[in-house]
């Protein structure tokens, strides 16, 4: 019978295509085959002469099955040990057996219901959201997406294992060889709203807009992830777009958004997700709330996926990159040829099993071998991996799938030689809390005592300068003077400077995780604080983190600056060096390190620039990029703005170009407390 059936299902075959049931056919013969041999092997009863008569008739049959599958090699899959087997199977198997004069085995009891997975009773779908599915209840069908998951006919490399040659084709690769598919130039570098592209920039844009859709972005940091990602996804149409990212940069990825794509709306989930905007084109999200929010996420209709500091799903194993992946496959899915991009700037060859996760977000792998898009690139070199040539083919094709590194100096032309990036982010939490109502304590303070002098000047019959129904500005600058004397001369009660130190207590832990995921990316990186308690949250930041660091403060013997100097500069381990503001800001040589963090603000132009100006030296032989932590929604933008706008100031009183004198640190703080009092004053409608 088992002969008869093999026949029948040869000569199908060669009339392809192969149809479900005569594949069903093939994996019920195989099956009864092994069984059959099993059966016969174990039978004591049956004479050594017989036995051999039975096993000989079965490899007839097993020969025939490997002819059938040579011809049409996508029947191997259903000779695997873990091959599925339908209830088509088991039911045609259960009829060849009963014809065989063998009863056929019980079935199993149904398997209980699974288990709810880890964390899933922490899950929770936002009102915003629900009021989002309510509105649109049914997604597009997309049937694109059933059609790319067809596989490709295999028949090279059928039967090979292909992921572990596939990653040993880059440690295969000589010291130099560039990863980086091949880029178009640009039509344009002109982005919408008058922004201008670097050209790096713009050439994975239009790549994006010729039709490319996955890519694995490893530039440096500082060359502009961020913007090529937000552009490619308004070249490809990729909106609703979901951002996952680390907590430190989401905000920074809304403010991203709001620069390069304004007309698109971005919405950042914190918590439970009570206030985030489900309409929004871009959410973004932190990988710690992925447990709570994987389900919704996955369902919403997504039509791209970005993926930042992606080394963070190396291990497979963990919460967060089951959560991205499983958020990913929902997406390819439902979509077809969705935008998904993986950030990271860790160079690719240092350990390239990290990458695993990461191919497998991008949909090039599985757990187990190429997907069709990838699989169809190693078929065309037609190499297997038992050919010599065949490691640099699949490198090459891997690569081609979207793998895209560039390196400051291979763009020094296209980016500034020195530049400071800002980096926005939310406190959160107590502190966050706190900073904020005293903030707002304070902004009351000033509005009571402008308020006051008006009152006043109204009793006198003063007359004012101001145009009447106006905030008067003179009036305000008077105000925000007498703050500023009360707040240097009383050392109790919240005033700017007090406020200001909180806030970059709150920022240490944000502006030390940065600083080490730029170690990890780029090596040596220069950390500045003002305060020596901001300093010290760092240097425990790194410590439990396993990073090298140095650290360079003003209490310190000049031996011991030294050394700790020397260590930076020369010692591989230690990748960053923690720098007082004032005791480090001068006389120092840090140019080993191209990338730098501000963790606070000083109170001037001419400060900031001294630090900067320890890597940005004669030397340097790469483009500098000074990343400047931003406490977003508080004072600390309006510093960082008012430093800015007296920048020029300072370089035309430094050429001789005008009289002024240069922007001093109490101008800063007279006008941020300026700011802050019309601010409020413009927010009441009092003039």
């Amino acid at each position: 019978m088992l002969a008869e059936v093999a026949r029948e299902v040869d000569g199908a075959v060669r009339r392809p295509p192969t149809r479900p049931a005569v594949r069903t056919k093939f994996q019920v013969v195989a099956l009864l085959m092994r069984e059959e041999r099993a059966r016969a092997k174990a039978d004591g009863a049956l004479t050594d002469s017989k036995r051999n008569q039975q096993l000989k008739r079965l490899d007839e049959v097993a020969t025939l099955l490997a002819r059938i599958a040579a011809r049409d090699t996508s029947l191997l899959e259903l000779l695997a040990e873990d091959a599925k087997v339908s209830d088509a199977a088991r039911a045609f198997k259960a009829t060849m057996m009963r014809a065989g004069g063998l009863e056929p085995p019980e079935e199993p009891p149904p398997a209980p219901p699974a288990a709810p997975a880890p964390g899933a009773e922490k899950r929770v779908v936002p009102r915003s959201v629900i009021s989002r599915q309510l509105a649109n209840p049914f997604l597009a069908p997309d049937f694109e997406a059933a059609a790319e998951r067809v596989a490709p006919r295999v028949r090279r490399l059928a039967g090979w294992e292909l992921l572990e040659p596939l990653f040993r084709s880059f440690e295969y690769a000589g010291a130099g060889v560039p990863a980086c598919m091949p880029l178009p130039e640009a039509r344009s570098l002109s982005a919408r709203h008058g922004r201008e592209l670097m050209p790096h920039q713009a050439q994975v844009v239009e790549a994006t807009a010729r039709g490319h859709r996955t890519f694995l972005l490893a530039d440096e940091p500082g060359l502009g992830k961020t913007a090529q990602a937000l552009l490619a996804a308004q070249a490809a149409d990729a909106f609703p777009l979901l951002v996952v990212a680390p907590n430190v940069v989401k905000t920074n990825w809304a403010h991203e958004v709001g620069m390069w794509t304004p007309q698109r709306r971005a919405t950042v989930v914190h918590g439970d997700g009570e206030r985030i905007d489900g309409f929004a084109d871009v959410v973004i999200v932190n990988y710690e709330l992925l447990d709570r929010h994987v389900g919704w996420l996955g369902d919403l209709g997504f039509r791209g996926m970005v993926v930042d500091e992606a080394h963070f799903i190396k291990n497979k194993g963990s919460q967060r990159s089951q959560h991205v992946l499983a958020v990913s496959e929902r997406i390819r899915a439902r979509t077809a040829r969705p935008l998904l991009m993986a950030l990271t700037g860790t160079p690719l060859i240092n350990d390239i099993e990290d990458f695993r996760a990461i191919w497998q977000f991008l949909g090039w792998i599985d757990d187990t071998k190429p997907l069709a898009a990838l699989l169809t690139a190693l078929e065309s070199t037609e190499l297997t991996p038992a050919d010599p040539g065949f490691y640099a083919a699949a490198r090459t094709s891997v690569i081609d799938m979207g793998i895209v590194r560039r390196r400051k100096a291979d763009v020094v032309a296209d980016i500034p030689a020195r530049r400071v990036a800002d980096l926005p982010v939310e406190l959160d939490g107590a502190a966050g809390r706190s900073i904020r109502a005293a903030e707002t304590a304070l902004a009351e303070r000033l509005v009571s005592r402008y308020r006051s002098a008006v009152q006043a000047r109204a009793e006198s019959s003063v007359a004012s300068d101001g145009v009447e129904g106006e905030i008067d500005l003179e009036l305000a600058r008077r105000v925000a003077a007498a703050e500023l004397k009360d707040s240097s001369s009383r050392a109790d009660g919240e005033n700017v400077f007090s406020m200001v130190r909180r806030i970059g207590q709150a920022k240490a832990g944000l502006a030390a995780d940065y600083a080490a995921q730029l170690a990890r990316n780029v090596g040596k990186v220069v950390f500045f604080a003002k305060h020596v308690d901001v300093m010290d949250q760092a240097e425990k930041t790194f410590a439990d983190r396993g990073i090298g660091y140095a650290s360079i403060r003003g209490d310190q013997t000049p031996k011991t600056r030294e050394k700790n100097i020397a260590a930076f500069t020369g010692d591989p381990d230690v990748s960053i060096a923690v720098c007082s503001l004032t005791a480090a800001g001068v006389g120092l040589n840090l140019q080993v390190a191209s990338n730098l963090v501000l963790a606070e603000l000083s109170w001037t132009h001419a400060e900031q620039t001294q630090a900067i100006d320890r890597i940005h030296r004669i030397g340097q032989a790469e483009p500098v990029t000074a990343w400047r932590i931003i406490a977003a929604q508080t004072i600390d933008s309006t510093i960082a703005e008012l430093i800015d706008s007296k920048a020029g100031l300072a370089a035309r009183a430094l050429d001789g170009a005008g009289d002024e004198d240069v922007a001093s640190s109490t101008d800063v703080q007279l006008e941020a407390l300026v700011t802050l009092l019309t601010d409020a004053l413009a927010a009441e409608g009092i003039a």
